[in-house]
């Protein structure tokens, strides 16, 4: 039997939160902003289209899977990306995410702790998918 550490719950708290976030601006995407003005915004940053499809994906796909702690490490690996096109995105706005249009500090933070994500795994009350431990160990 396992015992749970603080550790494991503060992994927990860190995925399950950073799940719900990601969920949230992928739904945010879709039903206020729509597919379509997100497309449209993509596109007006001059890239292509398609990317707006794969962020909408990897943000609702990512953060169900973080908050049920499936393959946390290799979702949130996955997810950098995304983070770090959304600070190329907001650099223009300036440091603070205050500012009009919304600065960089807060998806560079948001990248930061998708990294910490990866270092400390999926902790406590997360779904273990045998087929993903066997082929990823650890780093499932």
């Amino acid at each position: 039997m396992t015992t749970q550490t603080q550790a494991d719950f503060a992994a927990a708290v860190l995925r399950i939160t950073t799940g719900v976030l990601f969920l949230a601006h992928g739904w945010l995407k879709v039903s206020v902003f729509t597919i379509a003005g997100t497309v449209a915004f993509f596109e007006s940053l001059g890239l292509p289209g398609i990317f707006a499809y794969l962020t909408i994906f990897a943000e609702i796909v990512g953060g169900i899977a973080l908050i049920l702690g499936i393959g946390t490490r290799i979702v949130s690996l996955a997810l950098i990306p995304v983070l770090l096109g959304a600070v190329w995105a907001h650099s223009g706005f300036g440091w603070t995410f205050s500012s009009e249009g919304g600065g960089w500090e807060y998806p560079l933070f948001w990248t930061v702790v998708q990294a910490v994500v990866v270092v400390l795994g999926r902790g406590s009350f997360a779904i273990r998918v045998p087929a993903l431990d066997r082929r990823f160990g650890q780093f499932a």
